[in-house]
């Protein structure tokens, strides 16, 4: 369902908001936290710590799926408070219209390949919940980049990206939204290499150097990592001198 209303939501706002127009000077203000409340609460959920915090009370079981159901309330909430603006920004009509509207049916398509390439079913929380029904272990995650995960590491995050940039008519609340949410896809991106540098190391360091966050991302922490000078020299003395992989280890 949510699902749904997001669809239509970033089509086309005035659907869910034509009867709420903004009326107060506040608007904006509103507008930005009901944005941020989902940026926050899906991050914070995903920082190990909170997560060890919250399965004292929420067994891991159960985490994916609280995970999905906090990031579906958040998302209703901003859908039914959602106050839209008066302002347009711009307006496209004709053929660039139908362009941009592929764009957005494309970038949806993308997304929900991209999920699926990491497991749908762990994404929404189903996975873990049907293999406890049957009373067995779910199995284990493993990292083995395919399909678009060879090209950029994070094709979920470009697919949504597309989600809230291409549209034939932006607003001032759709503007808000969407520069607000672009800044939370790059430092969410940021942030999920973090994790998954925690969790996998090296492995996940060595495709860091193969594959790019994001297309055209050359420098920075979303492009390809570069091998430290440090971990370059310990690498070529320990190919040389095997005794120095027993000192590395101790």
């Amino acid at each position: 369902m949510t699902v749904w209303y997001l669809f239509w939501f970033l089509r086309d706002a005035a659907i869910l908001s034509q009867s709420r127009p903004s009326v107060s000077s506040g608007w904006l203000l509103r507008d930005c936290g009901l944005g941020l409340l989902l940026a926050v609460s899906h991050s914070v959920m995903l920082v190990p710590k909170t997560r060890r915090l919250l399965t004292r009370a929420i067994p891991s079981t159960f985490y994916d799926s609280t995970f999905c159901i906090v990031t579906c309330v958040s998302l209703l909430t901003l859908f039914f408070c959602w106050r839209q603006s008066e302002t347009v920004i711009w307006e496209i009509g004709g053929w660039l219209e139908s362009c941009i509207r592929v764009c957005f049916y494309v970038s949806w398509a993308s997304m929900i390949y991209s999920l699926a390439l990491t497991g749908l079913g762990y994404q929404n929380g189903w996975t873990p919940f049907y293999h406890w029904l049957r009373r067995s272990r779910a199995p284990r995650r493993e990292f083995r980049p395919h399909g678009a995960y060879k090209l950029i590491r994070h094709p979920v995050y470009l697919s949504f990206l597309g989600l809230i940039w291409f549209t034939p008519r932006m607003t001032l609340d759709h503007a808000a939204l969407t520069l607000l949410w672009t800044v939370y896809i790059f430092y969410g991106s940021v942030l999920k290499d973090r994790r998954l540098e925690s969790f996998l190391g090296d492995t996940y360091a060595d495709y860091e150097r193969r594959v790019p966050g994001f297309p055209f991302m050359i420098e920075g922490p979303l492009g390809r990592r570069r091998t430290d000078r440090s971990e370059a020299n310990l690498r070529e003395s320990t190919a040389h001198h095997p005794a120095a992989i027993s000192r590395t280890i101790a």
